[in-house]
């Protein structure tokens, strides 16, 4: 490897026993992404993660808030009145994911065109190969 690959925190995401590697498979996931940038603004309840985060289901959200708050991004409080009331916000560790993460979401916005594009032009040469 050459030496700006070497990580200067003595982890290696490259190789997949390094718990940097199990980060970054965690970080994959869409919506790890989009819940940790949709509390980013402050705390939310289930019921608006849900509406905020459109085609996720009940199981998938929950899932997602348990594996955020066990690797500690997220915090969740829960009230003591009837009917429970539960709340979920990041914590320092997910704010400081989340600014990451922001900044990757405007590029994304940014250049979703161009991506569009992209794969458009891919389809129609691969179509031309294909009808040949």
């Amino acid at each position: 490897m050459d030496s700006e690959d070497n990580s200067p925190f003595g982890y290696d995401a490259f190789r997949r026993t390094c718990p940097s590697h199990t980060v970054l498979e965690m970080l994959a996931s869409k919506w790890v992404y989009l819940v940790v940038c949709a509390l980013r603004k402050g705390r939310l309840r289930n019921g608006e993660l849900a509406r905020k985060l459109e085609g996720i289901t009940p199981k998938m959200l929950t899932q997602t808030l348990r594996v955020l708050e066990r690797d500690g991004l997220v915090r969740r409080e829960i009230f003591p009145v009837i009917p429970p009331r539960v709340e979920y916000e990041l914590t320092e560790l997910g704010q400081n994911l989340a600014g990451l993460l922001t900044q990757i979401r405007a590029w994304a916005e940014q250049h979703a065109p161009d991506i569009k594009d992209a794969r458009a032009k891919a389809i129609a040469v691969n179509a031309g190969e294909w009808a040949a």
